[in-house]
């Protein structure tokens, strides 16, 4: 994670409304662009191919959208960065409809004009806060919905009020019965939020897996988990594909590890919550 930014290059920018600066930088692994936010890289973009998946986390979310059922989806995505999954579901799923909420403004425009988006890509996006947004989707979409993306950060912090059981209500009334919500969720060593989330998300929908990389989903380094979850049974066979996805060592949870997993946590409330515990800066060095 230790890289060095070369400082004398000028990158893309704009500043958004908390004040902190967005970047657009040549991605210095893999190829391709990101998103910098105040030095934490927030997204991963390969014009060239959509289908590249860089970030870990990322991919997993990609091999959960692959299982779901075949043909164009009806999508929701809260917080843009680079629009990396609307993208790639773009890209395998051609003729879904997508509605992406994202807070700032100034970014969604530095990515539309250094990053554009496909041609004719039904891809929608509107700005403001993401719980509010989702209050504001067309009536239609309540109960049509495929798939839900929650990755929202302010900074390298998700905000309380989107962890809570109010929300993830108000989000689950907005998917098809057989629609999935994923949410990424980063924590570190002994995993307190992400028990904690986990055990929210399962208080709304009580079908639920965790993706993640073995030795964060030990608790033994900060870091990224994927919680896939629905109102329906997620179908026992997605586990070796999801698995044999990688990135690896991977680990996927089900069952009676999550059990295990969120132990005693209790589920998270609006007059409880509390952001996601910030990384060391030493992660995002460049």
């Amino acid at each position: 994670m230790g890289r060095q930014r070369n400082h004398e290059r000028e990158d893309p920018q704009a500043r958004l409304s908390d004040g902190s600066i967005a970047r657009i930088a040549p991605g210095e692994f893999g190829g391709g662009w990101e998103v910098v936010v105040d030095g934490t890289p927030q997204s991963h973009v390969d014009l060239d191919d959509p289908t590249h998946l860089h970030f870990e986390y990322v991919t997993r979310m990609g091999a959960v959208i692959d299982q779901l059922p075949a043909g164009p989806l009806t999508a929701i995505h809260l917080g843009a960065g680079g629009l990396t999954i609307p993208r790639y579901v773009e890209a395998t799923r051609p003729g879904s409809r997508q509605q992406v909420v994202e807070l700032e403004q100034a970014l969604v425009d530095l990515v539309r004009e250094h990053l554009p988006l496909p041609r004719g890509a039904a891809i929608r996006i509107r700005i403001g806060d993401a719980r509010e947004g989702l209050g504001r989707l067309p009536d239609s979409m309540t109960g049509k919905v495929d798939l839900l993306v929650s990755d929202v950060y302010s900074g390298a912090q998700t905000p309380a009020h989107l962890t809570t059981v109010e929300f993830y209500r108000e989000a689950a009334k907005l998917l098809a019965p057989g629609g999935v919500l994923l949410v990424n969720v980063a924590d570190g060593a002994g995993l307190a939020f992400a028990r904690r989330q986990v055990a929210t998300i399962r208080e709304v929908l009580p079908h639920v897996v965790v993706l993640a990389e073995v030795q964060v989903l030990k608790g033994r380094r900060f870091g990224n988990l994927v919680v896939a979850a629905s109102a329906a049974p997620l179908p026992t066979e997605w586990l070796p594909r999801l698995m044999a996805a990688g990135p690896h060592p991977a680990k996927v949870a089900e069952g009676a590890e999550i059990d295990a997993f969120i132990r005693d946590a209790l589920p998270a409330t609006d007059g409880d919550a509390t952001a996601s515990p910030r990384p060391s800066a030493a992660m995002f060095e460049r």
